[in-house]
């Protein structure tokens, strides 16, 4: 009989953790179909461990999309910050898995406790997070949104990406129908050799998404993609979209666990994913991702409204795993201010990782 000691890393013991309120005003008001923001409000968790390597992580609670707000997030980030002193963050999947089953109301606030578990541990290691994740790439090139705005102002900001160097803008339409048209409209004269993306966040009918994409037909204007076009839970109407539209149509809000979105694929109500780190965590992304691509769903990233810190975090998923025909991390791009460097090279849309050494390669401004 072979007997195994379990030794316990000292190494990597998490030694302490805080949790702190992320506020970063925006540009201008940010509107879509479900809500208008004018203030990232998020949460900042640092977590060292005893070799003292320091991970950030970040929650970006939306009411609308995720039930959540800053002071829930504070709340519930203060328990599980508790839950996990003293624990060992080489068992980052055990714990996101505990932290999950307490907390599953709170997701914002599990992801970015396993984003800070990660960068801990990859810093511990000496790894980047892309290559731990798989090392697929170590670069990513996102898309630019425009909200709901007027026809005047979406051509001022279609303007302005494509002199960026962005290469697809994302439009939020799902309000009023010919608006919608006027502002996509304006976008492709502002930008005419530029993808396309609609996003609906939950705002049409499916009658209305149809008639939307029909309007743009006649105007010659073929989307890449329309994210959903209908309130979360309505399966039925994100099939029906889908079986009568020539646009491919994703899940976003619709789209939270591997369980759901394999009903979703087997139901034929999509045709893309839409994984958002802040709606699933990193663990349950991982297995969403597995479920698209046995299935052959296109994969798509997206994010709440977040720093530079939980962007990254994104793009080195995206970059380390692979694979993903859609990416939508803009975030950092309309925000007033940033409180990290690094985690990235930014030119134009493309965020460069090849320059980060260990974890997530971000450092708190002084």
């Amino acid at each position: 009989m072979v007997h195994i000691q379990h030794k316990r890393s000292s190494r990597t013991t998490i030694a302490a953790i805080s949790v702190e309120p992320l506020n970063i005003p925006l540009l201008e008001p940010f509107t879509i179909a479900t809500g208008s923001t004018s203030e990232a409000r998020n949460v900042l968790i640092t977590i060292t461990l005893e070799d003292g390597s320091v991970g950030y992580g970040e929650a970006a609670p939306f009411l609308p999309s995720l039930g959540e707000d800053q002071n829930t997030a504070l709340a519930a980030a203060h328990s599980c910050a508790a839950l996990l002193q003293g624990k060992d963050a080489a068992q980052w999947r055990s714990l996101a898995r505990l932290l999950r089953s307490l907390y599953f109301s709170q997701s914002s606030v599990c992801a970015g406790f396993e984003m800070a578990l990660l960068d801990a541990l990859t810093r511990s290691y000496g790894l980047p997070l892309y290559a731990f994740f798989g090392g697929a790439g170590n670069a990513v090139e996102t898309d630019i949104s425009i909200p709901l705005v007027d026809p005047e102002h979406a051509y001022e900001l279609a303007r302005a990406a494509v002199e960026r160097g962005i290469r697809t803008i994302k439009i939020k339409v799902g309000s009023d129908i010919r608006q919608d048209v006027a502002r996509v409209e304006a976008v492709r004269e502002a930008a005419p050799n530029v993808g396309l993306t609609l996003d609906a966040n939950q705002g049409y009918t499916p009658a209305e998404a149809l008639l939307c994409l029909e309007a743009l037909d006649e105007r010659d204007i073929r989307p890449l993609l329309l994210e959903q076009p209908v309130p979360k839970d309505d399966y039925e109407g994100l099939r029906y979209v889908t079986q009568h539209s020539r646009v491919p149509v994703a899940a976003d809000e619709s789209a939270y666990s591997a369980a759901n979105v394999a009903h979703l694929i087997a139901m034929g109500a999509v045709n893309v994913v839409n994984i958002k780190l802040m709606k699933s965590g990193i663990v349950e992304a991982l297995d969403i991702a597995a479920v698209c691509r046995a299935t052959h769903t296109q994969l798509m990233v997206g994010a709440m409204m977040e720093s530079r810190l939980a962007i990254s975090a994104a793009a080195h998923f995206v970059a380390g795993l692979g694979g993903f025909r859609f990416i939508d991390l803009d975030t950092p791009m309309l925000l007033a201010a940033d409180p990290f460097t690094g985690g990235y090279e930014q030119r134009g849309g493309l965020y460069d990782l090849s320059g980060v050494e260990s974890g997530l390669g971000i450092s708190r401004r002084q």
